[in-house]
């Protein structure tokens, strides 16, 4: 790569230079069929990315044209990723939960000529949605019915180490697997209102071949101005807008972190994070770049945990609910041992920050902190090491803030989580913690070659060679975003250190202005809120109000816990129940106890159910959609300042 670990001046090489580098270690791990963990080595991967991208080729695809990946996160994403760029073309990811609406706002205004989903269910969306899309020219599909048809991935169950078998393609070049051979049956009828077998959308691994000269002529092609990739932003408010990513983008984002993440062959990442999100898609980039091993979740979000300790990373990238809700669940088992039993937990975790802090400085604990440390470590810190695999060396939090006291409990059990910041529209990253310069309370410096300041009011501004050139179709919006020296005009509200150090403290359109003229940053006192192991979500209302308020929703699995352990039936709402309102009364006032008087939740409403993305109140990302909560819940927001 360009300087012996960085990635290629294109993305659409990323593969071809990664085979050649790393040949047959291990590259991508994955559940078979029949349960089992199945690997693939940079080999195969490149293999069966060639037989998808000349698959693509074949179909008709061309440079520059759109191709939309529907999916949940699993092996055949990144196949079709890497064999779109490779075919000359742009991703368009679009998040498998979007509604129907958001979906054809995607497809419609990337102008997607080909979808790749992930099933007949996903398929029969876009179908559905043809009159709508009038540059839509193919639908693929991943898999058919019951999973069948997977290109090299889990369905597919790919051999062991060495990617799909070979098969019997044209004399073009190199046959790539499943692609090939007898599955590389002619197409009919794959246009529009088509499908490659009476109507029914055409597998993404029958595809025909291109000749392989004619696909790694298209890669070579590619520069570091091409647009890779439409990235819709899953906005908070309105239609999602469409960022334009660059080559040239993700290799200034890739040469700029590569010596800051440790990593490397032998080194396996845990991918839970959607595959449609831009952070998971340089996990992947990062990953592969160093010749680790990128080992995809089973696709059920409730076995993560269990995974975890089978799979034993050594990166795992993550949003700080996973570690809130490891925190939580230990401390509510604390708890659960009797009186002062919450009290030792506390202890023992200051006694791991101490000697934390003591080991950052070069320095060992002696003496009782030594001996109270030991039996710490063993009673606890080690067992919380063992559940995250007991490998884990280096995990990323970002997306959101992540609280304070669960970074304090992974510190003290000696796993190091650094926090980092990006947004879409820098490609996905503009600072970040990392083991030559941490600061916890702080999202890291501004990574090389990305300079951050601070306007007047309070905004966060970045410049370099990672941010966009600009929305798609929509230069208004870039006109807003970019200023005329370039600089990108985030909507964060944040704050420099003498020394660097990047602290975001809330976004400028969250700002809550009481009806008193006091300017309250909502995220503090949330994420203070959802420390509680009962509680899910909390939202503060108060803009022209007198004072804030809140709305709370409970955790499901812990008020099921606690229903069983009452004798209750656990399938209840117990959003009224007095020791429901008790505990979520706790953790308003230990919130309260931590911010000014202004920000002190005077009142809250506990809701009967949760948020959710399918219901309009979370965006795809889990992002809060302030407004659709206010306007679903204006009476219970009105009845709390009745009181």
């Amino acid at each position: 790569m360009r300087d012996g670990r960085h990635v290629p001046g294109t993305l659409a090489e990323f593969v071809e230079e990664a085979a050649r580098r790393y040949g047959e270690r291990p590259a991508l791990r994955f559940r078979s069929p029949g349960g089992d963990w199945t690997e693939v080595g940079y080999d195969g991967l490149r293999e069966t990315v060639r037989s998808v991208g000349r698959g693509l080729v074949a179909l008709g695809v061309r440079p520059d044209d759109r191709v939309a990946i529907l999916a949940e996160t699993r092996p055949e994403w990144t196949y079709a990723h890497f064999a779109v760029l490779a075919a000359g073309a742009v991703v368009v990811p679009v998040y498998p939960t979007a509604g129907e609406d958001e979906l054809a706002w995607v497809l419609g205004d990337s102008a997607a000529t080909v979808v790749i989903c992930e099933d007949t269910t996903q398929a029969d969306r876009v179908e559905a949605l043809r009159a709508k899309l009038p540059g839509l020219r193919h639908v693929v599909r991943i898999a058919g019915d019951g999973g069948e048809g997977a290109v090299g991935g889990r369905a597919a169950g790919a051999a062991s180490g060495s990617g799909p078998a070979p098969g019997s393609g044209p004399a073009s070049g190199p046959t790539s697997g499943p692609a090939s051979g007898a599955r590389a049956a002619a197409l009919s009828g794959t246009g529009p209102g088509a499908g490659g077998d009476g109507g029914v959308p055409p597998l993404l691994g029958a595809l025909p071949q291109a000749p392989l000269a004619e696909l790694l002529a298209r890669s070579a092609a590619r520069t570091g101005d091409d647009l890779c990739a439409i990235v819709y932003t899953s906005g908070t408010t309105g239609l999602p807008k469409g960022c334009r990513l660059t080559h040239g983008n993700f290799a200034a984002v890739q040469d700029a972190t590569a010596d800051l993440i440790e990593g490397g062959p032998g080194d396996t990442t845990y991918l839970y994070l959607p595959l449609a999100h831009l952070l998971a898609q340089l996990i992947q980039l990062t990953s592969l770049g160093q010749g680790g091993t990128l080992c995809y979740f089973s696709g059920r979000i409730e076995n993560v945990v269990a995974e975890l300790a089978e799979v034993r990373p050594t990166h795992l990238p993550s949003v700080p609910r996973l570690f809130e809700k490891v925190h939580a669940t230990v401390a509510s088992l604390a708890e659960s041992q009797g009186a002062g039993g919450r009290d030792r937990f506390e202890s023992a975790v200051r006694t791991g920050v101490e000697v934390a802090e003591l080991r950052a400085r070069g320095e060992e604990p002696t003496g009782p902190l030594r001996a109270a440390w030991q039996a710490a470590d063993e009673s606890l810190f080690s067992l919380v090491r063992a559940a995250f695999g007991g490998r884990l060396r280096w995990a990323l939090t970002g997306g959101a803030p992540i609280a304070p006291q669960t970074m304090d409990f992974l510190r003290a059990c000696g796993i190091r989580v650094f926090e980092g910041y990006g947004m879409t529209e820098s490609a996905g990253v503009i600072s970040l913690n990392h083991p030559g310069a941490v600061r916890y309370g702080t999202v890291g410096r501004p990574v090389p070659g990305c300079e951050v300041r601070i306007a007047a009011d309070g905004e966060v501004l970045a410049r370099g060679p990672a941010v966009f050139p600009g929305y798609h179709a929509n230069p208004a919006a870039t006109e807003q975003a970019l200023d005329p020296d370039g600089w990108l005009r985030t909507g964060d509200l944040g704050s420099l250190d003498a020394d660097g150090f990047l602290r975001i403290t809330g976004r400028k359109k969250d700002l809550i202005i009481t009806s008193g003229g006091k300017n309250l940053t909502p995220s503090l006192v949330e994420a203070a809120i959802q420390q509680s192991r009962w509680v899910s979500r909390a939202v503060m209302i108060g803009d022209a109000r007198p004072y804030p308020v809140a709305l709370i929703t409970l955790d499901a699995e812990e008020i099921a816990a606690w229903a069983r352990g009452e004798g209750l039936d656990p399938g209840r709402g117990y959003a009224g129940h007095p020791v429901v309102r008790a505990r979520c009364q706790e953790a308003v006032d230990a919130a309260n106890a931590q911010v000014a008087r202004p920000a002190r939740i005077r009142a809250f409403a506990i809701l009967d159910e949760d948020f959710t993305v399918g219901g309009g109140e979370l965006t795809p990302t889990l992002k809060l959609r302030r407004s659709a909560i206010a306007n679903r819940y204006a009476a219970e927001i009105d009845a709390l300042y009745e009181r």
